[in-house]
Formats: structure tokens, sequence, C-alpha cells
């Protein structure tokens, strides 16, 4: 898969550019789910982050996860690709399973925990539980939009 950011033609005065961030669905062998408080609004989310312009997307999961939830993983497939229409952001999120580490907050996170796929419907927004609960479901990898609020339709 080929990703990258236009900065447009002469023609046009201004071309939106997309932010390419990514996550982990860390899938425990008991399938419980690791998740994320965030200190900065203190929603509940997948441990991830912008990827930074000389990585690779499985590294930048791996370094993600790590920096904010203390946990190593090993990086196993796509599940899902997903759009913020509102802000411009490309998440990719890829299954992972833990390969070590001890679960510890930083300044990115003010709580871990690994819920279990009811907690994470109860604890997250739609937007966000929809691509742990995708990472689950096997049929991925998934494409989706959302306005940062509710998911939209697509379109046919």
């Amino acid at each position: 898969m080929l990703l990258y950011m236009s900065t447009g033609s002469p023609q046009h005065k201004s071309t939106p550019l997309h932010s390419v961030s990514v996550a982990g669905a860390v899938v425990r062998e008991d399938g419980r789910l690791l998740a994320i408080r965030r200190a900065d609004n203190g929603t509940w989310e997948l441990p991830g982050g912008v990827l930074e312009l000389t990585e690779a997307p499985e590294d930048g999961v791996a370094r993600e996860v790590w920096e904010e939830t203390g946990i190593r993983v090993e990086v196993d497939e796509l599940t899902g690709v997903y759009k913020n229409m509102t802000r411009g952001i490309v998440a990719l999120v890829f299954r992972c399973k833990p390969s070590g580490g001890i679960e510890r907050t930083s300044s990115e996170s003010t709580a871990v925990d690994w819920l279990t796929p009811d907690e994470v419907a109860e604890r997250m927004a739609e937007v966000y539980a929809v691509r742990l609960l995708d990472a689950l479901d096997g049929h991925g990898p998934h494409v989706r939009s959302h306005d940062g609020q509710r998911l939209l339709e697509a379109s046919a």
C-alpha cells in the first residue's frame, strides 16, 4: 500500500494535507484489549499516535504502544483504516500481541487497562471502540470514516 501527502499543483492555492497515525489493537490470550485513558482529554482509546516521517507503520505501532503503556508488542496485521473527516487524520490500526513489559502510564496516558469487548463498548466513544472491535472480527482490513463523533455511512 502506498501512502503519500499531496502538496498540490500550482493551480491550487491550498491542498489539505493529511496526518497519518498508527494504533495498536493489542489482544491478550484471554481476549482482553489494551486501552489507555488519554492525559489530554480523559477519553479511553487505543494506544497510538502520529507516524514519524522515516518510520515504517509496524515500527510506529510498536513504538507508540511502548511509549504510552510500557507494553512491548509483536505486530500481526493491519485490521483497519479510519479517517477523521473533520481533522484530516488517517489512522492505521494493527492487531498486536503483547510480548513483554509491564503496564505503566506516561505523559500521554493517565491509566492503562486491559478491557473486555463489553468494557470497550462502554468506556470508549463509538469511533474508537469500533477500531478495537474490528480487530477482533477477522474480516479486515476495514475502511471507515467518521466526523470525530460518529461513524459516517460508506458511500456506494
